[in-house]
C-alpha cells in the first residue's frame, strides 16, 4: 500500500513536472505571449496548468510587457470560458462529464448545479474567477445549467481581470527574483499549487 502510495505521488508529481516545464518553456520564446493567450485559454475548459505560472515569467523577465500580458491572459480565459460554457450547454453527457470525471468532481457536481440554481449562482462564478474554486468546472456547470450568457461573461471579464492584473502588477514591482525562486523550489510551487487545488474543492463542501 505504501509503495502504491509513493509511486501514485511520484508519478503525479513527474506529471506536474512536465505540464510546468512545457508551460514555462514559452516565457522565453518569440511566441511567449500568444502561448500565454493559449494557455489561458484551454486552461479555463481543461488544461491543468494555470496561465498565472506563465504570466509570472513573462512579466518578471520583461516588466514592461505586463498590461500587454496581463489583457491577452484575461482575453484568452474568457474566451477560453466561453467554450467551457459551450461544452455544458450542448455536450455535458459526453465532453462535460469526461471533463469533470478527470479532475474527480463527480463529488462536488450536485453542489455546484445546486449554486448556479440559487440566487447566489453569480456569486460562486464571481468566487471561481479569482480563487482557487477550478474555474474550468464552474464555466461548464454555468452552461450546463443554462446561466444567463451575459452575467455570465461580464463576471468572467471582471474576476479573470482583476485576477490576472493584480499577479502581473505585482511581478512588475518585485520582477525576476520571484521566477528564479519559483523555477529553483518547484516541489514546493507544486506542492502549493496542488493543495490550493484541493483547497478549491473543499471549498465546495462549506458552501
Amino acid at each position: 500500500m505504501r509503495h502504491a502510495l509513493l509511486a501514485m505521488i511520484n508519478g503525479t508529481r513527474r506529471l506536474a513536472r512536465r505540464l510546468f516545464d512545457w508551460t514555462m518553456h514559452w516565457a522565453d520564446t518569440p511566441q511567449s505571449l500568444l502561448a500565454l493567450l493559449l494557455i489561458a485559454f484551454i486552461e479555463s475548459s481543461f488544461f491543468p496548468v494555470p496561465p498565472d505560472l506563465l504570466l509570472i515569467a513573462i512579466v518578471a523577465g520583461a516588466p514592461r510587457r505586463w498590461l500587454a500580458a496581463a489583457g491577452l491572459c484575461t482575453l484568452g480565459s474568457v474566451t477560453g470560458a466561453m467554450l467551457g460554457y459551450t461544452i455544458g450547454y450542448g455536450f455535458m453527457a459526453t465532453i462535460g462529464q469526461t471533463i469533470v470525471d478527470f479532475y474527480n468532481a463527480q463529488r462536488h457536481w450536485q453542489r455546484i448545479v445546486e449554486l448556479y440554481n440559487s440566487p447566489v449562482g453569480v456569486w460562486f462564478l464571481a468566487g471561481a474567477t479569482f480563487t482557487p474554486i477550478p474555474y474550468k468546472v464552474a464555466t461548464i456547470a454555468a452552461g450546463a445549467t443554462g446561466m444567463a450568457f451575459l452575467p455570465f461573461i461580464l463576471v468572467s471579464i471582471l474576476g479573470r481581470g482583476a485576477r490576472f492584473f493584480l499577479v502581473a502588477a505585482i511581478l512588475r514591482v518585485f520582477g525576476p527574483p520571484v521566477r528564479r525562486t519559483l523555477e529553483k523550489n518547484f516541489d514546493l510551487a507544486a506542492l502549493l499549487f496542488f493543495a490550493l487545488l484541493i483547497g478549491g474543492f473543499f471549498v465546495l463542501k462549506l458552501l
